[in-house]
């Protein structure tokens, strides 16, 4: 075989090797042929796109239905060698040859890498050998992307709240509530997550109040959606006894490797849901929900962060 090996790296610019919008990848495309070679061009691609994809089988139709979209973000080619030229790019000599190439990563809503069964976000690195009359060869490297945070994103750093009552009729009598309250929407991979639930329990059961951190993955395609949650936390506390109010506050560390959340893509999302419940013997648990962004791990705080853009926003003012 002429073309011994042909392969497409780069190089890592942090510990976590993740790329942002504006970063510039310096890599290099590696081509080692047995002997001389005729190309008409050596080309570098770099690409971005989202992809959904599952079947069903509808209740009318006796075959199941496959489900699929996709979203394209960026597609970017530069020309490395090209025949025809009079520095006679277009021949390639025996031995190992490494072209260097540099890319700078679009600004704009570019959503994150992601991977689930149902759907995907790549951001990928291609390359392309082309000769006469033969089939392209082809070699490939995918990147993990990080998109910044959007901390102009409406009531990212505003209180959160939520409430719930339930009455108890079987087996038991009374009334059963809660208020549940957390500092803000937006956290950072690592944060501590402070959750003040006030329980009030006018009921003739005790109630064990559960605190639960889980993901919600959305996919959709041709109109429809599938739904996926996961749970990442679960904790809970002492029981309230019957006739009794208390105050709980409950502190969650977040993940340090809990990917942030996706929901500037059109087709995925990847939302967080704070859940309180409180566990009551034979009766429907009242439960509430508030939600949680988790945004890219940065150096600074959420609050610096927020500081930042906001400096920005009145300089651009």
């Amino acid at each position: 075989m002429t073309i011994k090996n042909f392969s497409i790296e780069y190089d890592a610019i942090n510990s976590r090797n993740t790329f942002t919008n504006g970063d510039t990848i310096a890599g290099r495309i590696i081509v080692e042929v047995s002997k001389e070679i005729h190309i008409k061009s050596l080309i570098f691609i770099a690409k971005a796109k989202a992809k959904t994809c599952w079947t069903e089988h509808h209740r009318n139709q006796e075959r199941r239905v496959m489900l699929w979209a996709d979203e394209k973000y960026y597609e970017i080619k530069h020309h490395i060698l090209r025949e025809g030229r009079q520095d006679s790019s277009g021949v390639i000599g025996q031995g190992r040859h490494v072209f260097p190439f540099t890319f700078k990563i679009p600004d704009g809503k570019i959503p994150s890498s992601f991977k689930a069964s149902t759907g995907k976000i790549v951001h990928r690195l291609k390359a392309e050998l082309h000769q006469s009359m033969r089939v392209p060869v082809k070699a490939k490297t995918s990147f993990t992307f990080v998109s910044k945070a959007d901390m102009g994103m409406p009531g990212l750093m505003e209180p959160q709240y939520g409430c719930k009552d339930r009455s108890v009729t079987f087996f038991g009598s009374g009334n059963i509530s809660m208020e549940v309250h957390t500092e803000r929407m937006g956290y950072q991979q690592g944060d501590a997550l402070k959750v003040t639930t006030e329980i009030s329990n006018r009921s003739t059961h005790s109630v064990t109040p559960k605190f639960v951190l889980y993901e919600k993955k959305s996919f959709f395609a041709r109109g429809r959606r599938r739904v996926n949650t996961n749970d990442i936390l679960k904790q809970k506390i002492e029981p309230l006894a019957s006739s009794s109010k208390q105050t709980v506050t409950k502190v969650i560390s977040i993940p340090r490797e809990l990917p942030p959340s996706i929901l500037n893509c059109s087709i995925i999302k990847l939302e967080y849901r704070l859940k309180v419940v409180l566990d009551v013997s034979m009766t429907k648990d009242p439960e509430v929900k508030l939600p949680i962004v988790i945004l890219p791990h940065r150096t600074g705080s959420v609050s610096e962060e927020q500081e930042a853009y906001g400096s920005k926003s009145l300089t651009a003012w």
